[in-house]
């Protein structure tokens, strides 16, 4: 068993930003990065819209930076999972790959969200060269172009739009005659002159050696083909919170995301703090999950204060 005043869960903006602010205001935070450390941005190619990199930067080159400076501060970065807690009282227990027991004054949860995907193989292969789950992030490379989005709730018609302003025509899937989007999102997509919507569709297959060139779309009930081409595949059916493994302690909302008091980092168990996509199922960028980082580390330190740890 290893005590410690602050652990941090988790390795993405979020994770590293809080990382930076708890290491220094003297907490001596401990970090488990989680499987994939650095989180989604690992699986991101240009980054053109996080402040300070005028010329853009890789995704993975961007997460090493932040883990640089989280060390420059003294942060104790450390590879591995959590797989079970118990949040019932002082001290917050958390354990590490089943084997190793942490005991901590104040636990930061930023385990973040992975992007739900179709399964195609063509659609992993070329993911980050044309195939994207994020059309804010990523749209504006494809300015002009033809773009392809599959889904059907108020996400995906939120990103149709965004797209239809950047790109000449949207291509959206629906797999069913209908959208599950509310109303007026539904209106504003089929009032979008350059969206195209494939009722009762699915995607075949994403075409393109290295790079996405088309999409070959299958309708449901002809069995009938039609391949389109595109610059562009973006994937809106979802996101799924990693909060499986608080759900018995922390109280989390019907998707799965935890719940956090407005406008803080706040769970319902004091002394724990959710930050970045784990707790944002609208926003979830690179910068809006930093900022909540920091306030996690901010509100984890007054806490300390408060209850004399620190």
């Amino acid at each position: 068993m290893e005590k410690v005043s602050c652990l941090i869960i988790g390795s993405g903006p979020a994770g590293y930003t809080a990382a930076i602010y708890a290491a220094r205001a003297g907490l001596k935070p401990l970090m488990y990065t989680g499987l994939q450390q650095g989180g989604q941005l690992m699986n991101t190619t240009d980054v053109e819209n996080y402040p300070g990199y005028p010329k853009g930067i890789m995704g993975p080159e961007m997460m090493e930076d932040f883990k640089l400076q989280a060390e420059r501060f003294g942060t104790d970065i450390r590879f591995g999972m959590a797989t079970k807690v118990d949040f019932s009282g002082a001290p917050h227990k958390v354990w590490i790959d089943d084997t190793i027991e942490i005991h901590a004054d104040v636990v930061i949860l930023a385990t973040g969200a992975e992007a739900k995907w179709l399964g195609l193989p063509s659609e992993k292969r070329l993911n980050g060269n044309g195939v994207s789950a994020c059309a804010v992030c990523d749209g504006f490379f494809y300015r002009g172009q033809e773009v392809a989005i599959v889904g059907a709730g108020d996400t995906a018609c939120e990103e149709a739009i965004y797209l239809s302003k950047l790109c000449s025509n949207v291509h959206m899937i629906v797999r069913r005659d209908q959208m599950r989007a509310s109303k007026i999102m539904q209106e504003r997509v089929l009032n979008t002159p350059n969206i195209k919507v494939y009722w009762n569709s699915e995607t075949d297959e994403v075409l393109g050696d290295t790079v996405v060139d088309a999409v070959r779309i299958v309708n449901r009930v002809t069995n009938e083909k039609t391949t389109v081409p595109v610059a562009g595949f973006f994937v809106a059916i979802g996101h799924q919170p990693n909060s499986a493994v608080f759900k018995d302690f922390i109280t989390t909302d019907e998707q799965d995301y935890i719940v956090t008091v407005p406008g803080t980092p706040k769970t319902n168990v004091a002394g724990v703090f959710a930050c970045g996509d784990l707790q944002d199922k609208i926003y979830r960028q690179a910068v809006t999950a930093a900022g909540s980082g920091c306030m996690a580390a901010l509100e984890a330190e007054r806490y300390l204060s408060e209850h004399g740890h620190a």
